[in-house]
């Protein structure tokens, strides 16, 4: 029953995260979805810039937080091992639900392209972004990342091991690929509002950070063949060596 339970609260887990991933997309873009990046009224520019940075931060300290190797050790000493990654998948989700509903737009606008060509390619190079996401994430083994393979293997009464680092597809190009995606999708837009600009400046200074983080991770799991693979490929501008 304690496998089962576990496997259904990683499916759980991944259901909130996908439509949380869904929504994240039509809240960028302004399409869609009820509540937007832009949508709303627009109250004091302080008190909205605060709530803003707020809400960004609590995602921000969350995600690298739990995601850090000493957390984890730590971290699994009160909730079984196996449901350790479904569990950070659904607090970041929630957060991001939580940044969803309070978001406080700023609508000044920094720019705004009418010319309908550039408008359809920066929509395109937005939707481009969203794709580079979710193909790298299959790249790399989509349901390891989200949790899914974990609690499925335990269902299964097996040992957990990590996956063996392999250079595939984008990542022979660059070592961050999700995390340029997320880059792209945020900044390509046909109006930028000041909020937006916020948004986007907050979580590409926090991706910048975090890309750290995790090498350092990355390098302490897979040893000389990551930091071979740092050498090789560069980290988020896809040139032909360096970092």
């Amino acid at each position: 029953m304690g496998r089962a339970l576990a496997f259904v609260y990683g499916l759980i887990s991944y259901l909130v995260f996908f439509l949380a991933f869904l929504y994240a997309i039509g809240f960028v873009g302004n399409i869609v979805v009820p509540k937007s990046i832009d949508s709303g009224a627009e109250g004091p520019f302080v008190p909205a810039l605060l709530i803003d940075a707020l809400l960004l931060g609590l995602f921000a300290i969350q995600h690298s937080v739990m995601a850090r190797q000493g957390f984890k050790r730590w971290w699994t000493r009160f909730i079984p091992k196996p449901i350790e990654r479904s569990t950070y998948v659904l607090l970041s989700s929630l957060l991001l639900v939580l940044l969803f509903w309070q978001w406080h737009p700023i609508l000044s606008v920094i720019w705004n392209v009418t010319n309908p060509i550039g408008s359809l390619v920066l929509t395109a190079v937005f939707w481009a972004g969203w794709l580079l996401v979710l193909a790298s994430t299959f790249v790399i083994n989509h349901f390891d990342l989200f949790g899914l393979r974990q609690v499925y293997i335990f269902l299964k009464g097996k040992e957990y091991t990590n996956l063996v680092f392999k250079k595939r597809l984008f990542y022979k190009f660059v070592r961050h690929p999700l995390l340029l995606g997320f880059m792209i999708a945020f900044w390509a837009t046909p109006k930028m509002t000041l909020g937006h600009l916020v948004f986007a400046l907050a979580t590409t200074a926090y991706m910048l950070i975090a890309i750290q983080l995790e090498e350092r991770d990355m390098a302490n799991i897979h040893g000389d063949a990551y930091r071979q693979y740092q050498r090789e490929v560069s980290m988020l501008v896809p040139l032909p060596k360096g970092k």
